[in-house]
């Protein structure tokens, strides 16, 4: 008996190491959602894939940490907590992150970060500045929203309508991608478009969205393209009620409803899987060409596209050849999509309402 107690008493021993040892080595790679969390269908879920994809394949350690508030200073204090936890690499998904990655990049110099869609900058944007210990990725936004507009034309849709929400350069860049992409389709089929264009001012549904959606499929809309955070449950709300369509942003958003037909995705998966493999194929530093810059990534790196499984593919009749083709041509650089956020694309066959 006393040797079964002796033999208990070691491994409970054993077992309160453990965890002591797990404590304080804590999780290693960290990501810092946004304004949402990691199952928002859209960036936050997007990017913490591609943590949880590479640490799991790489068995390293990883977990997230939400802001209590939409706030940098909130933002901050987490990256803290990520850090005292024991990361050594910080994930951050979004726009939002550029001042407290200013500031936090100089704090903590031997902590590398991965900032997604931005560039790190003083609060009052009078100094951009990315540390040796921080990279950035970019998207060529422009290039998913191109084949977004181009599907849904060859698809026989001529009343567009696009929802973005706040009107920051990314959001831009879908918009006039897609106005363009809508715009050269309809010049080979030899057809006009409408295109209803608007700007919610934030990323969360509201009622006055969804009512302004309500006006735009009641006066003959057909598919909205909804981008930026979750403004899209608003106009799939009023997709729904209208028997209309929506096309989704950032992941494949087609499990969130029947009516969105396509999303004009970011490889943020993929981006943050390549991202991490070169940083700990480096020793778990930014290699030279990452460390302290930005890379803009896109059809040429695969990181923008429309969802092509069968389950997501709920186009009539352009097909997933049709889209490859297109693909390839933007790839190859025979197709150039704008990236100007200064003045909208000029156009020849759609006709755009932009509305206030």
């Amino acid at each position: 008996m006393k040797k079964l107690l002796s033999v208990l008493l070691v491994l409970s021993m054993l077992l309160m190491g453990a965890s002591v040892l797990a404590e304080e080595e804590g999780y290693e790679i960290a990501l810092v959602t946004d304004v949402g969390n990691i199952d928002d269908k859209s960036f936050n879920e997007g990017a913490w894939n591609g943590v949880v994809e590479f640490a799991t394949a790489n068995e390293i350690t990883y977990n997230y940490y939400r802001p209590t508030e939409n706030s940098t200073e909130a933002r901050i204090e987490s990256i803290k907590a990520a850090i005292e936890k024991g990361a050594k690499v910080v994930v951050c998904p979004g726009y939002l992150f550029e001042d407290a990655i200013y500031e936090m990049q100089a704090a903590y110099p031997d902590v590398s970060f991965l900032l997604l869609d931005g560039e790190p900058h003083t609060a009052d944007y009078s100094v951009y500045e990315t540390a040796a210990n921080t990279h950035n990725i970019l998207y060529q936004e422009e290039q998913a929203g191109y084949f977004a507009g181009y599907a849904v034309v060859k698809d026989g849709y001529t009343k567009l309508g696009f929802l973005g929400g706040m009107s920051v350069p990314a959001v831009i860049r879908f918009g006039y991608g897609f106005v363009q992409g809508a715009d050269a389709a309809a010049k080979e089929l030899g057809i006009e478009v409408e295109i209803k264009y608007w700007y919610s001012g934030g990323f969360d549904p509201s009622d006055d969205i969804k009512t302004k959606m309500d006006g735009w499929y009641t006066e003959g809309t057909e598919v909205v393209f909804a981008c930026g955070g979750k403004v899209y449950q608003s106009a799939v709300a009023a997709a729904v009620a209208a028997d209309a369509k929506v096309v989704g942003v950032d992941v494949d958003q087609a499990n969130e409803s029947e009516v969105i037909i396509t999303s004009a995705m970011k490889g943020l998966t993929h981006s943050v899987v390549l991202a991490l493999t070169d940083l700990y194929n480096n020793g778990g530093t930014w290699p030279e060409g990452l460390s302290g810059t930005t890379s803009t990534l896109g059809a040429a790196q695969d990181c923008v596209g429309l969802p092509t499984v069968e389950t997501s593919w709920r186009f009539n009749t352009f097909t997933v050849e049709e889209y490859n083709t297109l693909f390839e041509a933007v790839k190859s650089g025979e197709i150039v999509v704008s990236n100007d956020t200064s003045t909208p694309p000029t156009v020849t066959n759609a006709v755009v309402d932009y509305q206030e």
